[in-house]
């Protein structure tokens, strides 16, 4: 048997996943209730989608994802300023879920069809290449992304990159969103699932100073099918014994202090800042924005962007029905939103949620729609 069959069959094996659903069981009857809790990942919902692990899942457990989407959060001014760059002539590079990402009225794809110079890039260096191809040109790196994105973009930033390159941050910090969820009286989540390869850079002791003041425990998780179940079922421990405690789950790849050289490259670029989260709301120390010595990097610094000619404050009719941020705070599912798998589609997404590959409608739609096996069982009996 290769190496590669046998960590598949580890980490995906069907009686073990019975097994800890079982454990999950055990300790939801013990606290007599129903309980929520939530992950703030893409790549934690796909393989949960895919694998259909809520289809083994105790009742009792609301497992919700939150605002783990770099591309959903990103606001509607954000992509206005893209936008606008585009427009005034400057090669805009960018991840391709940033493409069709709507701004306040119009997206990077759409200045593209009307001649901007949009590219789509698979990393910071690729846009770094571009400008130097293209020295009588100003390009703009559009970067997106929570803090694992960030630190790539960081290590390019203090490299000698050529001068007709600078940097339009729109890069977010997960745990300053976590802080919003915690303290909602609304979405009464009782335990975080923290994501692997962000806890890698930051290290799972970053969590500790939250559970202490919010009183709800963490685990961070890896991404196979039974890294996520055992870390809810340690989870619903925790939650059964009344401890507001970090626990890592993802020992193999994670340790209490992160990655030390790659956190020092990220705050030698970055500092936090309260920025804008669509459709959710002001996030305090949410936005990663450059540093003041880097101005020379920073697009905001170098150009006078106007997005004026490329913004519209009143939303469509459609607009204001998406449900987009109620979803990503988890006060609802996306079978919730009247335009789920309707007006909104992939191919003509109306919410941010169906834009990326890691929105939850758009992971949704993608595995049927309603990917609790049981819902599905139960419509067709």
């Amino acid at each position: 048997m290769s190496r590669d069959l046998t960590l598949e069959l580890k980490f995906r094996d069907p009686a073990r996943a019975r097994e800890l659903a079982e454990a999950m069981q055990r300790n939801l009857d013990a606290i007599g209730r129903e309980v929520s809790v939530m992950h703030v990942c893409g790549s934690h919902e796909q393989a949960i989608a895919r694998f259909g692990l809520r289809a083994v899942l105790p009742r009792q457990l609301r497992l919700i994802m939150g605002p783990g989407c770099p591309v959903c959060v990103t606001d509607g001014p954000e992509v206005d300023e893209a936008v606008a760059l585009a427009r005034q002539g400057v090669h805009v590079c960018t991840y391709g879920d940033m493409l069709r990402l709507p701004g306040t009225s119009r997206s990077l794809a759409d200045a593209q069809g009307d001649g901007g110079k949009v590219h789509v890039v698979y990393s910071v260096d690729q846009a770094v290449e571009l400008a130097r191809a293209h020295p009588a040109d100003e390009v703009v790196f559009f970067a997106s992304g929570f803090e694992t994105t960030a630190v790539a973009t960081a290590a390019v930033a203090l490299t000698a990159v050529p001068e007709n390159f600078s940097i339009l941050s729109v890069h977010k910090y997960v745990p300053a969103a976590m802080d919003l969820v915690a303290e909602s009286k609304e979405s009464k989540i009782e335990g975080f699932v923290a994501a692997g390869h962000a806890a890698i850079i930051t290290g799972w002791g970053i969590f500790e100073p939250f559970a202490r003041k919010t009183g709800t425990p963490v685990v961070v998780a890896g991404f196979e099918p039974l890294d996520i179940l055992a870390a809810i079922v340690k989870l619903t421990e925790l939650i059964r014994d009344r401890k507001a405690e970090v626990f890592n789950a993802y020992p193999r790849c994670v340790t209490r202090e992160g990655s030390q050289p790659a956190q020092q490259t990220l705050w030698k670029v970055f500092e936090t800042r309260t920025g804008k989260w669509r459709g959710i709301a002001a996030v305090p120390g949410g936005n990663l924005d450059l540093r003041a010595g880097l101005a020379h990097l920073d697009a905001r610094k170098r150009f006078r962007i106007d997005t004026v000619p490329v913004r519209d404050d009143e939303a469509s009719g459609l607009e204001r029905e998406c449900l987009c941020g109620t979803i990503m705070m988890g006060l609802a599912m996306p079978h919730d939103c009247p335009l789920f798998g309707k007006a909104c589609v992939p191919e003509s997404p109306v919410g941010a949620c169906m834009v990326s590959s890691e929105g939850t409608c758009r992971i949704w739609h993608t595995y049927g729609g309603a990917p609790d096996l049981r819902a599905v069982g139960a419509a067709s009996t």
